[in-house]
C-alpha cells in the first residue's frame, strides 16, 4: 500500500484539523482509534482524512466532510463522545481543533 495524501474534493467543504501532544497512557486507545475510523467512515458525508505524528511527539489529523451537518453529526455521535471524554482524561496532553469551510482545492500526482 503507498502513503497518498487525501485527494482534491469539489469546494465547499469543511475540515476539522485535529492537533494534538499525547500522554504516555495508550490503554484502550488503538482499538478506540480503530472504532472512531469505522464510525466516521459510516457518516455519509465523510471524505477522507490525514493523520500524522512528528518524531516530537504533535499528532495532526485533518478530516474531511461534505458539510458543517456531517461534521455535527459525528461531533454528537455518543460513541465519539465517550472517545473525546476519555482522550481528555488519559490520552491527551493538550489538544487544539481548528474546524474551517475549504474554499479552493487542487491537487497534483506524478504519473508512473
Amino acid at each position: 500500500m503507498s502513503i497518498q495524501p487525501v485527494p482534491a474534493f469539489e469546494p465547499p467543504y469543511v475540515m476539522a484539523v485535529f492537533s494534538n501532544i499525547r500522554t504516555p497512557q495508550d490503554t484502550g486507545y488503538p482499538e478506540v482509534l480503530d472504532r472512531m475510523k469505522e464510525i466516521v467512515s459510516a457518516n455519509p458525508g465523510f471524505l477522507g482524512y490525514e493523520s500524522a505524528r512528528t518524531p516530537g511527539g504533535l499528532g495532526i489529523t485533518v478530516a474531511y466532510f461534505r458539510d458543517h451537518d456531517s461534521l455535527a453529526q459525528w461531533r454528537q455521535d455518543l460513541e465519539h463522545q465517550a472517545a473525546m471524554k476519555k482522550g481528555r482524561a488519559d490520552w491527551y496532553e493538550s489538544y487544539t481543533l481548528h474546524v474551517a469551510t475549504v474554499e479552493r482545492s487542487h491537487g497534483f500526482a506524478r504519473n508512473g
